[in-house]
Protein backbone atom coordinates (compact mmCIF):
# COMPACT_ATOMS: atom_id res chain seq x y z
CA UNK A 1 0.00 0.00 0.00
CA UNK A 2 1.15 3.24 -1.03
CA UNK A 3 1.00 5.46 2.43
CA UNK A 4 1.44 9.89 2.72
CA UNK A 5 2.24 10.78 6.20
CA UNK A 6 1.37 14.37 5.46
CA UNK A 7 2.38 17.68 7.62
CA UNK A 8 4.96 15.27 9.62
CA UNK A 9 8.53 15.56 10.08
CA UNK A 10 9.03 13.76 12.94
CA UNK A 11 8.96 10.14 10.82
CA UNK A 12 7.28 8.32 13.14
CA UNK A 13 4.21 7.16 11.76
CA UNK A 14 5.75 6.86 8.21
CA UNK A 15 8.57 4.28 9.92
CA UNK A 16 5.40 2.27 11.13
CA UNK A 17 3.94 1.39 7.71
CA UNK A 18 7.53 1.19 6.81
CA UNK A 19 8.44 -1.56 9.13
CA UNK A 20 5.13 -3.57 8.16
CA UNK A 21 5.96 -3.54 3.99
CA UNK A 22 4.58 -0.37 3.33
CA UNK A 23 5.80 1.77 0.70
CA UNK A 24 5.30 5.34 2.90
CA UNK A 25 6.64 8.71 2.63
CA UNK A 26 5.98 12.14 5.13
CA UNK A 27 5.92 15.69 3.61
CA UNK A 28 6.45 18.39 5.95
CA UNK A 29 7.68 21.92 5.02
CA UNK A 30 10.36 21.23 8.04
CA UNK A 31 12.79 18.67 6.51
CA UNK A 32 12.84 14.89 8.18
CA UNK A 33 14.03 14.96 12.01
CA UNK A 34 15.81 11.83 10.68
CA UNK A 35 17.91 13.20 8.76
CA UNK A 36 17.60 13.79 4.13
CA UNK A 37 16.11 10.60 2.69
CA UNK A 38 14.31 9.66 -0.13
CA UNK A 39 11.36 8.94 1.80
CA UNK A 40 10.30 12.56 2.64
CA UNK A 41 9.15 15.44 0.60
CA UNK A 42 10.01 18.66 2.30
CA UNK A 43 7.60 21.18 0.88
CA UNK A 44 3.79 22.67 1.06
CA UNK A 45 2.29 18.74 1.20
CA UNK A 46 -0.48 20.75 -1.59
CA UNK A 47 2.26 20.57 -3.94
CA UNK A 48 2.71 16.92 -3.77
CA UNK A 49 -0.97 16.66 -3.38
CA UNK A 50 -1.75 18.06 -6.69
CA UNK A 51 0.48 16.47 -8.52
CA UNK A 52 0.53 13.09 -7.16
CA UNK A 53 -2.45 12.47 -4.80
CA UNK A 54 -4.06 9.77 -7.60
CA UNK A 55 -1.01 7.68 -6.31
CA UNK A 56 -1.84 7.15 -2.73
CA UNK A 57 -4.16 4.43 -1.18
CA UNK A 58 -4.09 6.35 2.12
CA UNK A 59 -3.33 10.04 3.69
CA UNK A 60 -2.73 10.28 7.23
CA UNK A 61 -2.09 14.13 7.80
CA UNK A 62 -1.28 16.12 11.25
CA UNK A 63 -2.05 19.78 9.60
CA UNK A 64 -1.12 22.86 12.33
CA UNK A 65 -3.51 23.25 15.05
CA UNK A 66 -2.59 26.52 16.01
CA UNK A 67 -5.57 28.27 14.94
CA UNK A 68 -8.09 25.60 15.48
CA UNK A 69 -6.89 24.05 18.93
CA UNK A 70 -9.21 25.04 21.67
CA UNK A 71 -6.02 26.10 24.20
CA UNK A 72 -5.84 29.18 21.82
CA UNK A 73 -9.51 30.45 21.59
CA UNK A 74 -8.67 33.25 24.10
CA UNK A 75 -6.28 34.69 21.75
CA UNK A 76 -8.94 34.87 18.76
CA UNK A 77 -10.66 38.08 19.53
CA UNK A 78 -7.20 39.87 20.73
CA UNK A 79 -4.48 38.80 18.28
CA UNK A 80 -4.71 40.77 15.15
CA UNK A 81 -5.12 38.62 11.52
CA UNK A 82 -5.91 35.42 13.71
CA UNK A 83 -9.45 34.86 13.09
CA UNK A 84 -8.61 35.12 9.41
CA UNK A 85 -5.60 32.37 10.10
CA UNK A 86 -8.37 30.30 12.14
CA UNK A 87 -10.73 30.35 8.38
CA UNK A 88 -7.45 29.63 6.62
CA UNK A 89 -6.52 26.56 8.99
CA UNK A 90 -9.92 25.38 8.48
CA UNK A 91 -10.23 25.69 4.80
CA UNK A 92 -6.17 23.86 4.36
CA UNK A 93 -8.28 21.15 6.72
CA UNK A 94 -11.55 21.16 4.59
CA UNK A 95 -9.24 20.53 1.56
CA UNK A 96 -7.00 17.64 3.16
CA UNK A 97 -9.72 15.89 3.84
CA UNK A 98 -11.59 16.16 0.02
CA UNK A 99 -8.39 14.82 -1.46
CA UNK A 100 -8.43 12.19 -4.24
CA UNK A 101 -7.50 9.40 -2.15
CA UNK A 102 -9.79 6.20 -0.83
CA UNK A 103 -8.95 6.42 3.40
CA UNK A 104 -8.13 9.47 4.83
CA UNK A 105 -7.02 10.33 8.56
CA UNK A 106 -6.88 13.95 9.64
CA UNK A 107 -5.75 14.41 13.49
CA UNK A 108 -5.98 17.95 15.59
CA UNK A 109 -7.06 18.31 18.99
CA UNK A 110 -10.05 19.44 20.90
CA UNK A 111 -10.86 22.49 18.72
CA UNK A 112 -12.68 25.58 19.76
CA UNK A 113 -16.33 26.31 18.75
CA UNK A 114 -15.31 28.60 15.56
CA UNK A 115 -13.52 26.25 14.11
CA UNK A 116 -16.33 22.85 15.02
CA UNK A 117 -18.40 25.11 13.02
CA UNK A 118 -16.23 25.86 10.31
CA UNK A 119 -15.78 22.25 9.90
CA UNK A 120 -19.55 21.28 10.63
CA UNK A 121 -19.65 19.39 7.37
CA UNK A 122 -16.87 17.09 8.25
CA UNK A 123 -18.21 13.38 9.98
CA UNK A 124 -18.20 13.52 14.02
CA UNK A 125 -14.41 12.82 14.99
CA UNK A 126 -13.02 9.69 17.17
CA UNK A 127 -10.78 11.03 20.24
CA UNK A 128 -8.35 9.28 21.86
CA UNK A 129 -5.43 9.00 24.69
CA UNK A 130 -2.19 8.11 24.25
CA UNK A 131 -2.49 6.07 27.39
CA UNK A 132 -5.54 3.45 25.39
CA UNK A 133 -2.18 2.64 23.38
CA UNK A 134 0.53 2.41 26.06
CA UNK A 135 2.13 5.44 26.50
CA UNK A 136 2.12 7.04 29.60
CA UNK A 137 0.68 10.75 28.81
CA UNK A 138 -2.64 12.71 28.39
CA UNK A 139 -2.62 14.09 25.27
CA UNK A 140 -6.65 13.79 24.04
CA UNK A 141 -6.38 13.85 19.91
CA UNK A 142 -9.52 13.64 17.39
CA UNK A 143 -9.26 11.95 14.20
CA UNK A 144 -11.37 12.90 11.26
CA UNK A 145 -11.69 9.84 9.49
CA UNK A 146 -12.82 9.10 6.19
CA UNK A 147 -13.04 4.90 4.38
CA UNK A 148 -11.01 3.93 8.23
CA UNK A 149 -12.58 2.09 11.29
CA UNK A 150 -12.06 4.00 14.32
CA UNK A 151 -8.74 3.25 16.26
CA UNK A 152 -9.05 0.31 19.28
CA UNK A 153 -7.11 0.32 21.92
CA UNK A 154 -4.34 -1.89 22.50
CA UNK A 155 -3.02 -1.43 26.01
CA UNK A 156 -4.68 0.57 28.16
CA UNK A 157 -3.26 2.01 31.31
CA UNK A 158 -4.57 3.04 34.90
CA UNK A 159 -4.60 6.83 34.75
CA UNK A 160 -2.45 8.08 38.06
CA UNK A 161 -5.55 10.29 40.00
CA UNK A 162 -4.60 14.18 39.75
CA UNK A 163 -2.49 15.96 41.88
CA UNK A 164 -0.07 13.46 41.99
CA UNK A 165 3.32 13.46 40.99
CA UNK A 166 2.79 10.75 38.72
CA UNK A 167 -0.22 13.00 37.17
CA UNK A 168 2.31 15.21 36.88
CA UNK A 169 4.59 13.37 34.85
CA UNK A 170 1.98 11.83 32.36
CA UNK A 171 0.89 15.70 31.65
CA UNK A 172 4.15 16.91 30.28
CA UNK A 173 2.40 17.86 26.91
CA UNK A 174 0.21 20.52 28.38
CA UNK A 175 3.04 21.59 31.15
CA UNK A 176 6.20 21.38 28.31
CA UNK A 177 8.06 24.95 29.05
CA UNK A 178 8.43 28.01 26.64
CA UNK A 179 10.81 27.48 23.77
CA UNK A 180 11.33 27.22 20.17
CA UNK A 181 11.08 23.10 20.41
CA UNK A 182 8.12 23.35 22.30
CA UNK A 183 6.11 23.16 19.65
CA UNK A 184 7.53 20.41 17.40
CA UNK A 185 7.89 18.11 20.61
CA UNK A 186 4.49 18.61 21.11
CA UNK A 187 3.31 17.77 18.07
CA UNK A 188 5.12 14.33 17.48
CA UNK A 189 2.24 11.18 17.56
CA UNK A 190 3.06 9.14 20.33
CA UNK A 191 4.61 5.59 19.15
CA UNK A 192 2.06 3.27 20.72
CA UNK A 193 -0.74 5.69 18.71
CA UNK A 194 1.63 5.62 15.48
CA UNK A 195 2.02 1.84 15.63
CA UNK A 196 -1.64 1.40 16.00
CA UNK A 197 -2.27 3.25 13.11
CA UNK A 198 0.15 1.10 10.96
CA UNK A 199 -1.24 -2.01 12.10
CA UNK A 200 -5.09 -1.93 12.30
CA UNK A 201 -4.83 0.31 9.37
CA UNK A 202 -2.49 -1.29 7.02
Amino acid sequence: MKVLIACESSGRVRHEFQKRGHFAWSCDIKPNEMGHDLWHYQCDVLEVLDKHAHKFDMMIAHPDCTYLANSGVQWLDKEQGRMERCWDAAAFYYRLWKQPIERICIENPVMHGYANRLLSALPKRQFVQPWWFGEPMFKRTGYSLKNLPQLVPTNKLTPPLAGTDEHKKWSWVHRAPPGPERKTIRSRTPLGIAAAMAEQWG
